[in-house]
């Protein structure tokens, strides 16, 4: 599942670098000003800074780190930002969020962070609105981001997934060898439920000698209704129906793709 080894002794400290790196993207279709305007307001509501720090404060309590510092910031027209620097051990008293002039220089063996950016975009004439979500986890020694996977993909309605995994630095073992990752990972899909995974078409591309792994997901099934505004949907024809399906189903593939369809 991606945990490195418990039993694995080492010389010195771990300060092998885990870096994931994971983007959704939320798909709905908006044609009308007043349904984007609904749109914008919903993802503000629903996914400001002080949202989205819940999600990575609890983020940080799965994989076992410590919270030293936290900054947020909601952008104007739309859109939100968290960073959270967090710790593989304790902090020490000063170094505590919860203080009220907590010192900002902690030492760089201990230092992690976690960020989310939200990218809220819609096209200007067909009525696809795509909210992006990134969020970028770097952990130092024990601590893993592949353990929270299940509860970032259950907090967002993530019709694509697209994830980078990558393991820097080295750390030595008892008897003073190198070591270039501490744990067996053959893709990220290991460390995703498979009662969650089955949900989601999956592609692996992945590089076993350089550490890298990359996985894109997107949803195998498809309900219009889940797209659209309730009101909308009650009053489109079969025709419209099909047409915006097509539009959405367009919008998935490309983004799972990568690049645009001919």
């Amino acid at each position: 599942m991606g945990k490195p080894r418990g039993q694995l002794k080492l010389e010195g400290f771990n300060h092998l670098t885990k870096s994931l790196s994971f983007n959704i993207y939320d798909i709905s279709y908006a044609v009308s000003e007043t349904q984007r305007q609904r749109y914008i307001e919903y993802i503000d509501e629903e996914y400001d800074a002080d949202r989205l720090t819940e999600i990575l404060l609890q983020v940080v309590e799965i994989i076992g780190g410590t919270v030293l510092d936290v900054a947020r910031q909601d952008y104007d027209p739309q859109g939100a930002s968290v960073t959270i620097l967090m710790s593989d051990r304790p902090a020490l008293p000063e170094h505590n969020a919860s203080n009220d002039k907590p010192k900002r220089t902690v030492a760089h063996l201990d230092k992690s962070h976690i960020t989310v950016h939200t990218y809220p975009e819609m096209h200007p004439h067909n009525g696809i609105a795509t909210f992006r979500v990134d969020i970028d986890v770097a952990t130092c020694g024990l601590i893993s981001p592949l353990e929270a996977l299940d509860y970032l993909i259950k907090q967002f309605d993530s019709d694509v997934v697209i994830m980078d995994y990558r393991v820097r630095g080295f750390t030595r073992n008892a008897r003073g060898k190198k070591l270039f990752i501490d744990h067996k990972i053959n893709s990220i899909q290991e460390s995703i439920h498979k009662r969650l995974l089955d949900r989601y078409e999956c592609r692996d591309v992945n590089v076993y000698q350089e550490n890298l792994f990359h996985t894109k997901m997107h949803l195998k099934n498809f309900n219009l209704d889940d797209y659209l505004f309730s009101e909308m949907a009650q009053q489109l024809s079969f025709r419209d129906r099909m047409r915006i399906e097509h539009l959405l189903r367009k919008e998935i593939i490309e983004l799972y793709q990568g690049y645009p369809e001919a």
